[in-house]
């Protein structure tokens, strides 16, 4: 009894303590719902792959880039009023240069830390973009951008498209010498716009080329209009995501229903911000040891010279390869002169890019499939898609070739025409012997795994039977390698109705209704996939083998 009161008032103290931090939480609950909120969603499954590290490898980069972008900008002065260098970089001293160009040589040689930040800055965006491109590749290959993600999809492109123009931009913005070059290539690529194209040059830079105030208009763009954009773009994105559940493989126990995997919190999250800290760390090292865009080397922007390796960031080459390798053809039309030499890779410039993007929509209304997918396929499970893909990848490849093919003729002295006229050949040729390999390898591969259901897994074990005779030993196959095997989903050609109905009435059947039968034989018909094991294909070859399952015994096949 002497304990008691000491006890209670212990007990009144922790009592007390407690009540005002869940005062606080009531308060913050009754605000923006975090009980009910944290409850639903922080023990949310998500699957695991490594494939789905390439978007997190996207969503960290843009991440660094806008904290170092933030920093840069305190330094920077995104002005083209001219000022005479007299800083420590002693070979520009006494240069005449715009503010822009002066303040980005300040950052890289006074500012403490400013130069790794630079690097960091642009290490970040080169990285952020071929993530974009190589997690969109995983998402075409694996069919998951299908019903309901077409709208992510688009959203995912629309990231990749800014993102290329972001960076663009930024590059530009220090007015150095290769920079400018890359600013002159853009205001000759706008005149050759019929019509449109001299009053664009004069909206964008002011008055002619180059003009004093298209720096701090594109400084406006780059770090508020652009980067706002995306910012609401990714924040859609990953709110679709969380929405629609990822994908997951083709498994054991899962299906379009549910999802196999670990909780948000705290396995994946634990996961998540220590791949968060590798990626910073790994763009660290890049910038650290790696120099990119030293524009103390080119020496401020003038229009009378250019830098002798005018090239641009990576994800823009393939831009400048279709300029390259186009002829330079001119002609006259109702008194204006059009220069097809720049117009025409202007026009296919977004046509590559749209064939990709719209590609979702034109297997929906192929399949007319309008169901929900939440398992991803094999890539080989689509020879078509899959050749499609490989082709644009191609094609992409072939035209950064292009876009470099001086810096390829000078390092593996090659002639300059003969790599201009075998990119020019290979637009053509190249994408369409890519689609026949991919799509012939694809085929190969599911009649690999058709023949591996029926007589199981080859060991290299050689036996000799009494008789004589040599046989591999072949290895069951466990039932869940079995169902990962024969789970996809085979389509079926679709065909058009009789062209009379039931009434004796001629059918009214329109182009499109045809080409999308002829497109649907070409995809799913005969050589278009190989059809899976049947049912009764598999009876049959267990009857052959003994009648013993194949998980429980090896399964022989004649030698041949």
């Amino acid at each position: 009894m002497t304990n008691t009161p000491h006890t209670t008032a212990a007990g009144r103290g922790s009592t007390a303590q407690a009540s005002r931090g869940e005062r606080l939480a009531t308060w913050a609950d009754g605000r923006v719902g975090l009980f009910s909120l944290a409850k639903s969603n922080l023990r949310k499954i998500f699957p695991d792959h490594w494939s789905f590290m390439l978007g997190e490898v996207a969503l960290y980069s843009f991440l660094i880039i806008i904290l170092t972008g933030v920093y840069l900008t305190l330094f920077f002065k995104p002005s083209m009023d001219e000022v005479v260098y007299h800083g420590q970089y002693a070979p520009l001293d006494g240069v005449m240069m715009s503010q822009a160009y002066k303040s980005t040589v300040d950052i890289s040689f006074d500012i403490r830390g400013g130069l790794l930040l630079r690097q960091l800055h642009h290490w970040a965006a080169l990285v952020f973009i071929m993530a974009m491109l190589v997690h969109m590749m995983r998402v075409f290959f694996t069919g998951a951008f299908r019903k309901p993600r077409e709208l992510n999809w688009l959203i995912g492109a629309g990231l990749l498209i800014l993102g290329m123009f972001d960076g663009f931009m930024g590059y530009s913005l220090p007015d150095d010498l290769l920079s400018g070059t890359g600013i002159r290539f853009m205001e000759g690529a706008i005149l050759s716009l019929p019509i449109v194209g001299t009053y664009l040059v004069f909206f964008i830079f002011g008055g002619q080329f180059p003009g004093t105030i298209w720096v701090p208009r594109m400084f406006t763009v780059h770090v508020l209009l652009i980067p706002g954009i995306m910012l609401g773009l990714l924040v859609a994105h990953l709110i679709l995501v969380f929405f629609h559940k990822h994908t997951q493989g083709y498994g054991p126990g899962r299906t379009n229903k549910n999802v196999v995997g670990m909780p948000l919190m705290p396995v994946y999250m634990a996961k998540a911000g220590g791949f968060f800290f590798l990626v910073t760390g790994v763009l660290a090292v890049f910038s650290a040891i790696a120099q990119v865009n030293p524009i103390w080397s080119y020496g401020p922007y003038r229009p009378d010279q250019v830098t002798t390796d005018a090239q641009p960031d990576w994800y823009m080459g393939y831009s400048e390869g279709l300029i390259r390798v186009m002829p330079g053809w001119e002609i006259n039309f109702l008194g204006h002169t059009l220069v097809l030499g720049v117009l025409i890779p202007l026009m296919v410039f977004p046509l590559i890019l749209l064939a990709l993007w719209l590609y979702p929509f034109f297997e929906a209304w192929l399949t007319g499939d309008q169901r929900e997918h939440h398992i991803t396929e094999r890539p080989r499970n689509n020879p078509n898609r899959t050749a499609f893909g490989a082709a644009w990848i191609s094609e992409y490849a072939l035209l950064l070739v292009g876009g470099g093919n001086d810096l390829f003729a000078t390092h593996f002295h090659l002639s300059l025409n003969a790599i201009t006229w075998t990119v020019r050949v290979g637009f053509f040729v190249l994408p369409v012997l890519v689609f026949v390999i991919t799509k012939r390898w694809c085929l190969g591969l599911q009649r690999r795994d058709h023949e591996k259901v029926l007589h199981g897994r080859e060991s290299g074990i050689i036996v000799r039977k009494p008789h004589g005779e040599f046989v591999e030993v072949h290895e069951p196959l466990t039932q869940s390698s079995l169902y990962s095997l024969t789970a996809h989903e085979q389509y079926q050609p679709l065909e058009l109705p009789p062209e009379v109905d039931e009434n004796g009435i001629r059918r009214k059947i329109g182009w499109p209704q045809r080409m999308r039968a002829v497109l649907s034989r070409a995809y799913f018909g005969e050589g278009g996939q190989y059809p899976k094991p049947t049912p009764a294909e598999y009876r049959e070859a267990l009857e052959a083998h003994g009648g013993h399952g194949a998980e429980h015994e090896p399964v022989t096949e004649r030698s041949h």
